[in-house]
């Protein structure tokens, strides 16, 4: 699959994107309790850090004066209670951490997966399934699991480094001062570590993108694989996407092994230096307690820089992540409802539909329908016929509003599509398609799938309509039998019956047969026709075919060809005028069409 179907970052900036972490940020509101919590906690940690050195620093100096012990007892009372309150501290911390990490994750992928409902054909044209997959899986997980801890380190950092530096500048503002110092380098490693870390991350992500797409893909086409024997092949492909991602990993870590550990190389060298300094002078200006004291708020100041540099680095891993994620949810469907759409009321039957001179083109040089126009009808049954990739699918999902007219109209009872109400549109139409997807349940679940609320009875009396209750009763389990993944325990053919059954169960008023029958034999196939004419009766029909006994019995025939119609009229005027449509019926006479032609 060409590299271009993944390439979908729209934006691509070398440094943190502000904007988009605010857009993030923004929906933790919902956990604004726990963030509070959290962040007081976080407060309370750094006071008992910025605490424990002043009681070292006394006991010490008090020991070294050789001071009654008794004096120092209460002192390490308040040691005690300052490290049992920070064990508790870290503990509530902890947990709503987590609470937020998991409540976060829920939120995207609720609302990404409601996104995936409501975006258009269109998108999907242009977005593998597994690149759509991991964002919901791999960059969920990356964001929400960063963010609290993010949170926390900040809150914590900030506090535990402002109390730090204040505590050694009252100790000692010289010595400070030496240890502060190695501020400003670490400001220019980490600012040019920035662009490089962000790049690398994004790459490693689009990536791992890579690598769920083919997962996807390979699974989905795995009995197509072994049908062409291309394991062998297969798995080279897959090892050049393993083998970029190994890359890509591996010098992302490089990076971030270089980068944490200047950081920490130059923390160390201002607490050795504060040492040095400090123990030159230790007993002479600087007492040994105030000395241990120092040195613990050195470390302490380091501590929270190193910190950060690590979540700094895992924030420019998760920016790639964060982006794809914002793209998605910031996403506005192309085709939806208008502010103030016409709806129908329940069971009103459709009249007629209107094409008038309707273009499309999925891209703009390369149309696909031109100057399409006809009107069908309540009660018509309408076939589409010609040559593969004529557009005849094409006019049904257009009227289907999957996609709209690059130019022209389509109108359902004088209202233009676009607009009805996209949801009321939608369920005016029962689809039926070559190759059906069943969703992963029982035979009766798929059945009902487009009307939840069908009791027992009109679930069999679909089946029994499109005669699928036939193979249905014959299984072991009956309408209770698993279909597996997207259908695959039952064959195409009992597949199609299933879909059917559900188109008709749904009720709709126009009925799109795509194909709908061409895995059933010719005698199946006739009593299915039958059961569908009868469910049929006032409704509209569009039938997709190319078995000419499907479709000789239509109230009109569009042959559509090049991405115009070509010829139209019934079976019988087409095969007088002896133009493209006789063509095609001459060329299956021998076959399914000998006896009725």
């Amino acid at each position: 699959m060409s590299s271009d179907f993944y390439e979908d970052d729209s934006f691509k900036p070398t440094r943190l994107d502000v904007a988009l972490w605010g857009r993030i940020l923004a929906r933790t509101q919902p956990y604004r309790t726990e963030l509070i919590g959290m962040a007081t906690m976080g407060l309370l940690i750094a006071g008992v850090d910025i605490a424990i050195p002043l009681i070292t620093a006394t006991l010490v100096d008090g020991a070294s004066a050789h001071s009654d012990v008794s004096d120092l007892v209460p002192y390490g009372g308040l040691y005690f209670v300052l490290l049992s309150i920070l064990a508790a501290a870290v503990y509530v911390f902890i947990w709503l951490a987590g609470r937020i990490a998991t409540g976060m994750a829920h939120d995207f992928r609720r609302d990404g997966f409601a996104k995936f409902q409501r975006l258009e054909f269109a998108f999907y044209d242009q977005h593998a399934i597994g690149w759509l997959v991991a964002r919901l899986t791999s960059d969920v997980g990356k964001v929400s699991s960063l963010l609290p801890w993010l949170l926390l380190d900040m809150c914590w950092g900030s506090a535990t480094i402002f109390g730090a530096s204040l505590a050694m500048l009252w100790f000692d503002p010289w010595l400070a001062m030496v240890v502060l110092v190695v501020v400003p380098p670490m400001g220019l490693v980490s600012l040019w570590f920035q662009r490089t870390l962000l790049d690398s991350s994004r790459k490693v992500r689009r990536a791992n993108a890579r690598i769920t797409a083919s997962f996807n893909e390979a699974l989905g086409g795995v009995r197509t694989t072994k049908a062409l024997a291309r394991e062998v092949d297969n798995l080279g492909e897959f090892q050049e996407l393993t083998d970029d991602m190994f890359q890509r990993s591996l010098r992302r870590s490089l990076e971030s092994a270089v980068y944490l550990p200047l950081v920490v190389l130059l923390s160390s060298i201002g607490v050795g230096l504060a040492l040095w300094v400090g123990g030159a002078n230790a007993g002479t200006s600087v007492s040994l307690g105030t000395l241990i004291a120092f040195m613990q708020y050195a470390a302490l100041f380091s501590g929270p820089i190193r910190d950060l540099a690590q979540k700094f680095t895992e924030l420019q891993a998760a920016q790639a992540a964060a982006e794809r994620i914002g793209t998605l949810l910031d996403a506005e469907p192309a085709i939806q409802s208008p502010e103030e759409p016409v709806v129908r009321a329940p069971g009103t039957p459709v009249r007629r539909i209107d094409f008038a001179s309707v273009d499309f083109a999925y891209k703009p040089e390369e149309p696909v329908l031109q100057d399409c126009t006809f009107t069908v009808r309540a009660g018509q049954t309408i076939a589409l016929v010609g040559p593969t990739g004529g557009g005849k699918s094409t006019i049904v999902k257009l009227l289907s509003r999957f996609y709209d007219v690059t130019n022209g109209s389509i109108a359902i009872d004088h209202v233009d599509l676009r607009d009805w109400d996209l949801k009321d549109l939608q369920r005016q139409f029962g689809i039926v398609l070559q190759d059906p997807h069943l969703f992963s349940g029982t035979i009766a679940d798929n059945l009902r799938y487009g009307r939840l609320d069908a009791t027992d009875a009109e679930v069999r009396d679909a089946a029994a309509l499109v005669h699928a209750d036939r193979f249905i009763e014959r299984l072991p389990d009956g309408y209770e039998t698993r279909v597996g993944e997207g259908g695959s325990r039952l064959s195409t053919g009992q597949r199609q019956l299933v879909a059917l059954g559900r188109a008709v169960l749904a009720d709709p008023q126009i009925f799109i047969l795509d194909e709908a029958t061409s895995s059933v034999d010719t005698e199946t196939e006739r009593a299915i026709q039958a059961g569908i004419q009868a469910a049929m009766q006032g409704r509209i029909a569009f039938v997709i075919a190319h078995r000419l006994s499907t479709i000789r019995d239509a109230d009109g025939i569009l042959f559509v060809k090049d991405g115009r119609i070509a010829e139209r009229g019934t079976h019988a005027e087409l095969v007088a005028k002896g133009g493209l449509y006789a063509g095609l019926v001459d060329r299956h006479r021998p076959t399914a069409f000998a006896a009725s032609a």
